[in-house]
């Protein structure tokens, strides 16, 4: 805060005491400057006052939530309703682009705050009684952090890089972002959905568990990268796999696994990875000639364990591209924004609430149990009771909620627009290889 700011503040501040104190000699005087205070505070402009506070908008935010499902057959409407307000204001000019000349966040003071102002009251996102100033009020702030939210990024109310390229993405970009997805959404639920089923929207990393369309869960996930992608799916849960093995690949012994060993033999039992024959039998790695020209034709199987590449779970269903969903050992990943990281398959958020969730209809497994078969490190296969639908889809935009639109990066470039991908693999390590790649044991 500049030195200049906080004279005002402390000057506004002290004008208010003085008011109230005024105020407090008699009945009558107090009654009219409660009566001038409040019509000050509700002011909708409030003269040159720059910072104006906003007590509802930590309230913003809240509001974008729905548990609504992504995949409702009500949000058809809400989808047409925006593409209609969209056409409306493409047809009325679009929006201002923003170009800060300072890092715009709360108490900033720049001439670009108006077009920010501006942009975000043309999008909803701010009150048009908020009116016109250059200054990063708590209103701006709370209509910052409500953008960010509909756009997947994180609620700090500072306008970032990504924040500032999305939102600078121009009005008829959106609109016809829209109209792409509202066609998708009609194929993807052309067939009824289960009563319950499982959706993992691959653009905004997330998995949402619907039962009689309502959101029950809602998880982070980590899915795969642009040169790995993960499928399209339309399945059942067959089974849950707590304390899961993992197999490695031929792909992955050969060009990781053999290549480790040789730098490092003390890999496979620091990893609790066994070398299995033919024959069932174990094999110890010190009989095994590492810098052979071919890798040895065994089978390399992680014991189940907080280490195993899958952790405590694996969700399996059919699929032609043997995906499936897992947990993970390396959790701080999903605190990541650009969860784009995987060779297919799909890392699940606090994936035991999942299972308790698909499994609680299966007699015998509530949580208690699952918790201590989990401890147990003991591979239990479990079949699932119930119908319960599996479905991976491409959405990037969507409403969920009524005036409420949700916009993610086009991170497989499939929308038809360059400009929707500006984020796709920032950050994100290009690998190639097959579908179990990222979870190779470090």
């Amino acid at each position: 805060m500049s030195k200049k700011t906080g004279m005002v503040d402390v000057s506004r501040r002290a004008l208010l005491r003085g008011v109230a104190a005024a105020a407090a000699t008699t009945l009558a005087g107090q009654a009219m400057a409660q009566t001038a205070i409040d019509e000050l505070i509700n002011a909708p402009r409030r003269g040159n006052w720059d910072d104006q506070f906003d007590a509802k908008a930590s309230r913003t935010v809240a509001g974008v939530v729905s548990n609504n499902p992504m995949l409702s057959p009500g949000n058809f409407i809400n989808m047409q309703q925006a593409i209609t307000d969209y056409q409306e204001i493409v047809s009325s000019g679009g929006w201002p682009q923003v170009n800060p000349s300072i890092k715009l966040r709360l108490g900033a003071v720049d001439p670009s705050v108006q077009a920010l102002r501006q942009r975000l009251m043309i999008s909803g996102d701010l009150p048009r009684s908020a009116g016109m100033s250059n200054s990063f009020d708590s209103y701006v702030d709370g209509a910052v952090k409500r953008f960010q939210s509909r756009h997947g990024l994180p609620e700090d109310g500072v306008l970032g890089e990504f924040s500032l390229k999305a939102l600078n993405i121009s009005a008829d970009v959106r609109l016809n972002q829209l109209n792409v997805n509202f066609q998708r959404l009609q194929d993807t639920t052309a067939k009824p959905l289960e009563a319950r089923y499982i959706v993992v929207n691959i653009p905004a990393a997330y998995v949402e568990a619907v039962e009689n369309d309502q959101v029950a869960l809602r998880n982070s996930a980590i899915v795969g990268r642009i040169s790995r992608p993960s499928p399209l799916v339309s399945s059942k849960v067959s089974d849950i796999i707590l304390n899961p093995y993992w197999t490695a690949p031929r792909s992955i012994v050969e060009k990781d696994i053999v290549p480790l060993m040789q730098k490092d033999p003390t890999y496979l039992a620091r990893n609790n990875i066994r070398l299995i024959d033919g024959q069932g039998q174990e094999v110890a790695p010190e009989t095994i000639d590492w810098f052979a020209p071919k890798a040895p034709n065994l089978m390399f199987r992680q014991d189940p364990g907080k280490i195993n590449a899958m952790s405590s779970t694996k969700i399996n269903f059919p699929s032609p591209d043997a995906v499936y969903m897992h947990d993970t050992p390396t959790q701080g990943l999903f605190n990541k924004l650009m969860r784009f990281e995987s060779s297919g398959c799909v890392r699940v958020q606090n994936v035991r609430d999942l299972i308790v969730w698909i499994l609680k209809n299966t007699p015998g497994w509530n949580r208690q149990q699952i918790e201590r078969v989990i401890a147990s490190r003991v591979n239990t296969p479990i079949q699932v009771a119930d119908e319960i639908g599996v479905h991976w889809v491409y959405i990037t935009a969507w409403s969920a909620k009524d005036r409420v639109v949700q916009f993610r990066d086009d991170i497989y470039e499939l929308d038809g627009d360059q400009q929707l991908a500006l984020q796709t693999n920032i950050g994100v390590e290009q690998v190639s290889g097959s579908v179990e790649d990222d979870i190779l044991p470090q």
